[in-house]
């Protein structure tokens, strides 16, 4: 099983309504919940720890998830509040504010974190739990606790609107991707993570002397590249298609990515240490043809296998 750990939220989408402005519509969201639901729906076995609520947007969560087929014996209940994101759509480009005081995801403590049992085979970790504290420092823990016997994939996806303590912040983010197998990253991240005046190959390099075997950067339009720590490189053009919006199109790319490595038998930690260019360029490849169709639609809704 991978175990998809951190946000689930709902994504408030705005929707033309019949008086004239714009309403908001809650979509189930948020990154690692829609990497969840897109490896669910890609017929991998999947399961999500995330901290969820009672309330009426929590048990729309927990439905989305069950009806994905993702396993949610991990998750954590409170009667907290769920977090709330209300998307703005500027050109089919997303940008968010968040409500996220005091929720059941933020709030998730080490405590609360689960023992891992031998089906957790592989972890993703990413998105905002990674900022938000006391949910981000729980999870860092499990990840430290658990990444010895499993692969883990990293997206810190980061926002820094989030980020309170930025030194703390960076401490945490390296101790994760040292421990990780594969981490992925926009180019926004990258130079945000290494904002000296280098090359994009140079700050890769310099993630990569980090620990991971794989480092996967994203360019928008411009496709994927792979940079196996063999020092091969392998680049992917993003697929062409007719742009709803690009809500979970990061996510969606990373549950495809998961979705290939595992049905090829390499989603562990020595199959990861000696990936080949030819099998990375099937993965990247896989990412890409699941993320072109989830921006051909509105909100984060992964395709099931039938419809690639």
């Amino acid at each position: 099983m991978i175990l998809c750990c951190g946000e689930a939220l709902i994504d408030m989408i705005p929707t033309a309504t019949k008086a004239g402005p714009d309403g908001f519509v809650p979509h189930c969201g948020g990154a690692v919940y829609n990497t969840a639901i897109a490896l669910g729906r890609l017929g991998v076995r999947t399961g999500m720890l995330t901290g969820l609520s009672s309330d009426m947007f929590g048990q729309q969560l927990a439905s989305g998830l069950k009806s994905s087929h993702v396993d949610a014996s991990h998750v954590i209940l409170s009667d907290r509040p769920t977090t709330l994101a209300f998307v703005r759509l500027v050109d089919g480009h997303a940008t968010y504010e968040f409500f996220d005081e005091n929720s059941a995801g933020r709030m998730v403590t080490p405590e609360d974190m689960p023992a891992l049992t031998g089906e957790v085979t592989a972890l993703y970790f990413g998105g905002i739990s990674l900022a938000c504290e006391p949910g981000a420092d729980a999870y860092t823990a499990l990840l430290e606790h658990g990444a010895s016997e499993r692969a883990v994939m990293l997206d810190p996806n980061i926002r820094p609107a989030f980020i309170r303590d930025i030194d703390r912040y960076r401490r945490r983010l390296d101790r994760m991707i040292a421990l990780a197998d594969i981490v992925k990253v926009s180019d926004e991240d990258l130079n945000w993570i290494t904002p000296e005046p280098l090359s994009l190959r140079e700050k890769v390099d310099r993630l990569l002397a980090k620990g991971p075997s794989l480092v996967i950067l994203t360019r928008g339009g411009e496709g994927a590249t792979g940079y196996l720590v063999s020092g091969d490189e392998v680049q992917v053009p993003a697929l062409k298609a007719e742009i709803t919006d690009t809500v979970g199109a990061g996510d969606t790319f990373n549950a495809g990515v998961l979705a290939k490595l595992s049905e090829l038998g390499q989603l562990h930690k020595s199959g990861l240490a000696a990936l080949s260019p030819e099998i990375l360029s099937e993965t990247l490849a896989h990412g890409a043809r699941v993320a072109a169709i989830t921006v051909s639609r509105a909100g984060a809704n992964p395709p099931w296998a039938g419809e690639l």
